[in-house]
């Protein structure tokens, strides 16, 4: 098998120090907690960013800063900027860090709407999609298909087809979310059986079905994200430290199953970003 590409998700842009106060919110928090998963085995960090109280936001000036403090401590690090965003935001505020210069090497794009539960809709059209996949195109930047369920996965491949998104595709499976695929086995083997055999993927799920899900991606070949966007708890009842103990426990899990782990160089030839 391929050696196994580690993501940390490290904030994302909902949960809360309310919920684990070890949630990056400032810059040099988001510096620490991507260098914890940089030396505990991660070669992407995926990154949302925050104002110093919690806000979550695009503010291209907010990412470049982070990226700077990011850069300082893990230098060689692939950093994935996230143009989801959070729930109400416009295209336009979402794409913010994909116009950053230099621009960077990943970007994610969601291939979806969906119902996040009560009156929250994150609404991504096809016209969306496609205006996103120009814009990251554009700037010469690897996009991670973002599917929360099996109908996202058909619209990018249906997308792929007509020529808007390009190969190689790397695909996240986000596994448990409210409104999409549940986080079982037989979920996972659907999706990644519904994927060419050429593309590559990743796997997270939500909560405490995350170590669960990412230990089968572990054995079938896949990849791997955890981190506090995805689920704050080390074990059941006790709060992860750090994005570092997750992806500690991932290299363990991996060490256990006789997969080695790829470092950021491997991670980009893996993925066909050099």
């Amino acid at each position: 098998m391929e050696k196994l590409i580690i993501t940390a998700a490290i904030c994302g842009a909902e949960v809360t120090k309310e919920s684990n106060p070890n949630i990056p919110y400032t810059v040099e928090e988001i510096g620490k907690e991507a260098e914890s998963a940089y030396k505990a085995g991660a070669s992407i960090i995926h990154l949302h960013v925050r104002e110093d109280d919690g806000t979550p936001t695009q503010s291209k000036e907010r990412f470049r800063v982070c990226f700077e403090e990011i850069k300082k401590k893990c230098s060689n690090v692939i950093i994935q900027p996230s143009t989801g965003g959070a729930v109400g935001m416009s295209n336009e505020e979402r794409l913010q860090p994909i116009f950053l210069e230099p621009p960077p090497e990943m970007a994610t794009l969601d291939c979806g709407t969906m119902n996040f539960g009560g009156d929250e809709i994150f609404v991504n059209t096809e016209t969306a999609i496609i205006y996103f996949a120009k814009e990251i195109n554009n700037r010469g930047i690897k996009y991670e298909l973002e599917c929360f369920d099996k109908g996202m996965v058909d619209t990018a491949l249906r997308l792929h087809e007509k020529g808007y998104i390009k190969d190689p595709m790397h695909f996240n499976f986000v596994l448990g979310v409210v409104g999409g695929i549940n986080a079982t086995p037989r979920d996972l083997i659907f999706l990644v059986n519904s994927i060419p055999k050429n593309c590559t993927y990743s796997v997270c799920a939500i909560g405490r079905h995350e170590f669960p899900m990412v230990t089968l991606s572990i054995m079938m070949g896949g990849h791997a994200r955890v981190g506090f966007e995805d689920n704050i708890y080390l074990s059941k009842g006790v709060l992860a430290k750090s994005n570092g103990e997750l992806v500690n426990k991932v290299v363990r899990l991996a060490n256990e199953l006789g997969r080695e782990i790829a470092n950021p160089d491997e991670a980009r030839k893996i993925l066909g970003l050099k």
